[in-house]
C-alpha cells in the first residue's frame, strides 16, 4: 500500500507526538484524551471543510506507529485518509468516520468552540461528539489492534473522510465513485448514529440500521412580475405561499415500518406508564387522532419516524420590497421512510401541489436501504455490552437523519450506527449546538469498549 506524506506532517507530528509519549506507559485511553483534545483544535469546519488538515493529523499519527496509510483529496483542501490491517479471508470489517464539523458561532459558546478545553469533567468543543470523539475511540481501537500483533480474522479497514455534514459528495460519495477498491472485501461497517442512554437506571444501546431517506426539493414558481403597489390576481411569490400552505395542511399519513415497529417495542418497556402502551403498539395508536398531536410535541423526534416529513428551510422572493418579483422559491428538506423509492415520493408530492403552478426539482436524493441485525458485528455489540453492563440492552434503532452509511448500504455492506458512550438522560450534550461536549470518564469508557467490541468480531 502506498503511503502518502502531506506537506504539514512534520509539523503536525511535532504537535501529536510529545502529548503521546509524555508519560512513560500511556494507556491507550489517556492517549485517546489527548488525541481528541489536539483533533477538535484542528479546524475542520465545513463550509468549507478543510478536512486535508485532519489527514495530516492521522497521518502522523500513522507514521509514527509504522502504518502504511493512503491519502486523497476530492478537491483542494476536501483530504480523506485510510489504512488497512490484513488479516484472515474472513469479510472485512471497516470502521468509518468523518472528520469535518458544523459551524460554531463563538458568541454562543462559553469558550473557544475549537479549544479542546477538559472543564469540569468534559471535554468541550466543535466535535466532541460528532463526531471527533468517536473517531478517535475508532483511531485508538485501530492502534490497539495494530500494536497487539495478534492475529486477524479479516481486514480491518480504518476510514476518516470529508463533508459529511454537507451530503458526503466530498468524502464517502467520492471515493465511492473514484477508489471503490477502499471498499473492496468489506462486509461489516460501523459508523455513527446509534447511542447508548440511561434512564431510571436502565441501559439502552440503539444500534442504527436505516434511516430516513433525505429528500431534498425545491419549489420553483415564475408570474408576471410588477409594482408592490398593484397586486395581480397571482404572483411567484403567491404561488409558493399556496403550495406551501397546501403541504402545510395535508401532512404526510402515518405508516408503521417493521424497524419501527420494533425499534419502539424494544424501548416501551423503559417508558413509565404514560408513554409506554403507545410504543409497545405504536401500529394501533396512530390511529388515535388525540395521540398523534401531543406525541409531535412532547417527542418529535420519534413522531417523525412515524411517516414522511418535510421540513419548510429556505424561501426567496423580491430583492426590493416595492417589487413583485418575476421568481420566487422555497426548499424543502423532507425525510421519507426508506421503505419505497424517493421517485415515488415526489411524484406524489408534486401531485399534491399541482394546481399552484409550482415546479419542483431535487437538489438530493438517496436511495432506501435496510441493514441486517444477523452479523457478527451485530452480535459482537449485543454480547459484549451485555457483559460489560448486566442488564443492559440492544436494539436496532431508525435515525431520523442520515449518515455516511447510506453509501456503503448501497455497495452491500452491513453497515450500523454505533456509540459505545452512555448518555444520561437530560443531559446536554451540545450535538450541532452550543458548548458541545462529552465526559472524559464517558469517554475513557467508550474507547475502552469500542476495542473489546472490534476485538470480538477479529479475533477468533
Amino acid at each position: 500500500m502506498k503511503k502518502n506524506l502531506l506537506v504539514c506532517i512534520t509539523i503536525v507530528s511535532s504537535i501529536v507526538l510529545p502529548l503521546t509519549l509524555h508519560a512513560q506507559s500511556p494507556s491507550i485511553e489517556d492517549e485517546a484524551v489527548a488525541w481528541l483534545q489536539q483533533l477538535i483544535q484542528i479546524d475542520t469546519i465545513n463550509p468549507p471543510g478543510n478536512e486535508s488538515r485532519a489527514v495530516d493529523f492521522y497521518a502522523a499519527i500513522f507514521e509514527a506507529e509504522g502504518i502504511e496509510y493512503e491519502t486523497a483529496e476530492s478537491a483542494p483542501g476536501r483530504g480523506n485518509i485510510w489504512a488497512r490491517l490484513e488479516g484472515g479471508d474472513q469479510p472485512g470489517l471497516m470502521m468509518l468516520q468523518h472528520t469535518d464539523v458544523v459551524p460554531a458561532d463563538p458568541e454562543y459558546w462559553t469558550i473557544d468552540p475549537l479549544s479542546g478545553e477538559i472543564r469540569d469533567g468534559y471535554i468541550l468543543g466543535r466535535g466532541a461528539r460528532d463526531m471527533k470523539g468517536t473517531g478517535i475511540s475508532q483511531l485508538a481501537t485501530f492502534l490497539e489492534l495494530h500494536r497487539s500483533g495478534r492475529a486477524l480474522n479479516r481486514d480491518v479497514v480504518f476510514l476518516a473522510t470529508a463533508d459529511e455534514e454537507a451530503g458526503g459528495a466530498y468524502g464517502v460519495g467520492w471515493l465511492v465513485e473514484n477508489r471503490r477498491e477502499i471498499f473492496d472485501g468489506v462486509e461489516l461497517l460501523i459508523n455513527e448514529g446509534g447511542s447508548g442512554s440511561i434512564d431510571g437506571g436502565e441501559i439502552i444501546f440503539g444500534v442504527e440500521v436505516t434511516q430516513k431517506v433525505p429528500v431534498w426539493l425545491r419549489l420553483t414558481a415564475i408570474d408576471t412580475p410588477g409594482h408592490g403597489s398593484s397586486p395581480r390576481t397571482t404572483s411567484s411569490v403567491t404561488r409558493i405561499v399556496d403550495a406551501l400552505s397546501i403541504l402545510r395542511e395535508n401532512p404526510f399519513p402515518p405508516r408503521i415500518i417493521p424497524q419501527v415497529e420494533s425499534y419502539f417495542q424494544g424501548i416501551s418497556e423503559s417508558l413509565d406508564n404514560e408513554w409506554a402502551p403507545a410504543y409497545a403498539d405504536i401500529a394501533r395508536a396512530i390511529e388515535d387522532p388525540d395521540f398523534l398531536p401531543e406525541f409531535q410535541a412532547y417527542r418529535s423526534g420519534h413522531h417523525a419516524l412515524t411517516r414522511d416529513t418535510c421540513s419548510m428551510t429556505r424561501l426567496s422572493a423580491s430583492s426590493k420590497i416595492n417589487v413583485v418579483p418575476p421568481e420566487a422559491w422555497a426548499e424543502l428538506d423532507c425525510r421519507i421512510l426508506p421503505d419505497r423509492p424517493a421517485e415515488l415520493f415526489i411524484s406524489e408530492l408534486q401531485e399534491l401541489i399541482a394546481e399552484t403552478g409550482v415546479e419542483v426539482s431535487t437538489i438530493m436524493a438517496f436511495t432506501p436501504a435496510i441493514s441486517s441485525a444477523n452479523s457478527r458485528l451485530f452480535s459482537a455489540i449485543k454480547n459484549v455490552t451485555r457483559e460489560l453492563y448486566p442488564g443492559s440492552k440492544v436494539i436496532p434503532s431508525v435515525s431520523t437523519g442520515f449518515t455516511d452509511s447510506h453509501f456503503t448500504r448501497d455497495l452491500g455492506i452491513i453497515s450500523y450506527g454505533f456509540n459505545p458512550i452512555i448518555t444520561r438522560a437530560g443531559e446536554p450534550t451540545g450535538v450541532h449546538g452550543n458548548d458541545e461536549k462529552v465526559p472524559v470518564d464517558d469517554f475513557r469508557k467508550g474507547v475502552t469498549d469500542m476495542i473489546a467490541i472490534i476485538r470480538n468480531v477479529v479475533h477468533n
